[in-house]
């Protein structure tokens, strides 16, 4: 925490960011960032060679093609980690006390995404003979139910899809239990799909097959970011809240983009290339939350049940994902190699540890939030990634609709959390 000026002082602006993330005023100055520690070598040592193993196992086993969706995962982790690239946090600081930095960010990496999901989809382009297609889910109640339960689950659990993997290899032992709670849900979804899966829908909505193809569906996706974009400038220049902390840093271009932290900005262009990579490689978009629904039935398998004979792993879409190895799954896959880029990337960076002590109340949230998440990720088809990001970058309705739900899901969220001793952003804070 830093100690605030007087109340009458200007508001600053954080230091180093410019151009589309230039911020509005803060209520205070941020602190500067701190010198990252030394380089934790074993951790670094260990991450890389299994990293390197994995890989090697995956391509000579199952090909090419996995071995380098595991790579790309590799990079997406060390990516959201450098950046500190946060969904949850974002959302929670927008809506506690106004600091639209985060959301901005988030309107960059979907723009960015937009526009090379328009060019590659639009095009056909596709590598090892993948056939690029867009991300559209029905919209209907589960989308609204699975939303609202996901944005409570990330706030009560602490982080996202893609945030809970690369915090689990960064070493943060609360947000292990808030995976294996997401696996817990997501299998429990699977297990209870008849329960949900006829719930009133319509079908999904593409911009492109009514606003003039791609190129249309590019233009409308680019416009209406730049509104959310704006309005949360406007909000956060209203609000005047605390600045976002600032993480540790390296000193130096190079040593900052090998160790950390990296701009927003940075971040969100690195991801949306990266994801970009994994549509023309697979042929789908970055996804998250599938792969935790194949972990806990195989695990489930293994100690003796019938995941096979339920109704979700019996639809044809599913089933050869449940009968076929783990890595050689894609989202799987890029799944392993988060958290095995977020450990490579911590430990370069000096900060990977593992927390020892989680409160016993901060446990039961991480759990609790993890199968809030994993159950409403299936009930809205997706996460953070593979619904929000990957819908909107695909000029889908459905994306915008789980964006807009998950807002009233985290100031739901919020409201809960101090039952289990979680904080939230206050304006008189000097970070949030």
């Amino acid at each position: 925490m830093t100690t605030a000026p007087p109340t009458d002082a200007p508001p600053t602006p954080p230091r180093g960011r410019s151009g589309l993330l230039a911020p509005v005023p803060t209520r205070v100055p941020p602190a500067p960032a701190d010198p990252l520690p030394p380089v934790r070598r074993t951790p670094l040592i260990v991450a890389a060679l299994i990293g390197v193993a994995l890989t090697v196992w995956t391509w000579t086993q199952h090909g090419a093609k996995p071995g380098v969706l595991l790579l790309l995962g590799i990079g997406l982790g060390a990516a959201l980690f450098h950046s500190r690239f946060g969904f949850t946090s974002a959302w929670r600081q927008l809506i506690a006390v106004g600091n639209g930095t985060g959301l901005r960010a988030h309107t960059v990496l979907l723009g960015a995404t937009a526009t090379l999901f328009a060019l590659i989809i639009g095009t056909g382009t596709g590598l090892f003979g993948s056939v690029p297609a867009p991300s559209a889910g029905p919209l209907g109640i589960g989308l609204l139910i699975g939303a609202f339960l996901f944005a409570v689950g990330m706030q009560l659990g602490g982080a996202c899809a893609s945030g809970t993997l690369f915090a689990v290899g960064s070493g943060q032992s609360s947000i292990l239990l808030t995976l294996a709670g997401f696996i817990a849900g997501s299998t429990l979804a699977a297990w209870k799909y008849t329960l949900w899966r006829d719930l009133p829908a319509a079908d999904p909505y593409l911009f492109s097959d009514h606003l003039g193809g791609w190129g249309g569906s590019w233009a409308v996706t680019m416009a209406a970011l730049a509104v959310v974009y704006l309005v949360a400038r406007r909000v956060q220049t209203r609000r005047n809240p605390p600045p976002i902390g600032v993480p540790p840093s390296a000193r130096g271009a190079f040593a900052r983009s090998v160790r950390g932290s990296w701009p927003l900005l940075a971040g969100a262009l690195v991801l949306a290339v990266l994801g970009a990579v994994v549509l023309l490689v697979s042929g789908g978009a970055w996804g998250v939350t599938s792969a935790f629904t194949l972990w806990g039935s195989k695990l489930f398998g293994a100690l003796g049940g019938s995941p096979e004979s339920w109704t979700y792993w019996q639809e044809a879409k599913n089933a050869a994902q449940l009968h076929g190895p783990v890595l050689a799954d894609r989202t799987s896959l890029t799944d392993i190699g988060i958290m095995v880029g977020a450990a490579v990337a911590a430990a370069a960076g000096g900060v990977w540890r593992l927390h020892r002590s989680v409160p016993a109340r901060t446990a039961v949230a991480a759990v609790l939030g993890g199968v809030l998440m994993g159950v409403g990720a299936r009930m809205a088809g997706g996460c953070n990634i593979g619904a929000y990001l990957a819908g909107i970058a695909s000029g889908s309705l459905h994306g915008w609709i789980w964006g807009a739900v998950a807002l009233i899901g985290t100031w739901a969220g919020l409201r809960l959390r101090p039952l289990f001793g979680l904080g939230n952003p206050k304006p008189a804070d000097s970070v949030c």
